[in-house]
């Protein structure tokens, strides 16, 4: 059991990642839903408001994809032990994308609008990506994406469990169907603006390449399960109704 001591400042790491993180993605929902928030107007020209999106998209991507390769954490661990690390992952990216958040510039430039029955169409497929999002974490049985279990754990003086290579729900059809459902929601918005064009293109790339990026750390987990896994299963575009992979 943590000295006691160490309770505190525990208790308090996990309701500043709570608020943030929940905080945070709950923000970022409502951003692809209804679009911009425009708290802060800069009076910035079209070109100055695309270089600033261009600049805070960036910004974010590399805290978001630089905090969590092992390279870092491995650094990291100097100044943070190990059981923290994932909730001031959290926090960090939490901060970085409410500063994206406020200071997002948006476009009055319209290139194009869905009305009437293709918007609902729009809106209804939002929705099931909502839905899929729920059944993809449901399908890990566990995850641990806000890094707070790592904190209660260590607590509790709990040993982490190994995580088993297992396929279920979506997982049978693509390697990332988070990151599907993700890009999903991304162009499930009726208004497309310049500001929104830029957003979808910038940050579809940036998920295509993060689960590059991530495939590299599952080979070095799981070894030739996931080999066999990545040969069998597309990574983001099922390939028929059926399921790709089958036991």
């Amino acid at each position: 059991m943590p000295a006691a001591s160490h309770k505190p400042v525990a208790l308090f790491v996990l309701s500043l990642t709570a608020i943030i993180g929940m905080g945070s993605l709950a923000a970022f929902f409502v951003f692809l839903y209804a679009g911009p928030f425009n708290w802060v107007k800069l009076n910035l020209t079209e070109l100055q408001a695309m270089a600033l999106n261009i600049l805070l998209s960036f910004l974010f991507f590399f805290q978001h994809s630089g905090m969590v390769r092992r390279s870092f954490r491995r650094q990291l661990t100097r100044f943070v032990p190990s059981h923290y690390q994932g909730a001031v992952y959290t926090i960090m990216s939490g901060l970085v994308l409410l500063l994206f958040l406020v200071l997002w510039q948006a476009s009055d430039t319209v290139l194009h609008k869905f009305e009437g029955l293709p918007e609902i169409i729009i809106r209804g497929f939002f929705f099931l990506a909502m839905l899929g999002t729920v059944w993809g974490v449901w399908a890990l049985r566990f995850v641990d994406l806000f890094g707070m279990d790592a904190v209660t754990r260590h607590l509790l003086a709990k040993a982490t469990a190994a995580r088993p290579f297992t396929v279920r729900g979506p997982y049978r059809w693509v390697r990332h169907p988070l990151y599907l459902f993700t890009i999903v929601f991304f162009w499930c918005y009726p208004v497309i603006t310049a500001d929104r064009l830029l957003f979808n293109i910038l940050w579809t790339i940036w998920v295509i390449v993060g689960a590059r990026l991530e495939e590299r750390e599952l080979v070095e987990d799981f070894g030739d399960n996931y080999r066999d896994y990545r040969a069998r299963v597309p990574m983001l575009l099922p390939r028929s109704i059926r399921p790709a992979w089958r036991d």
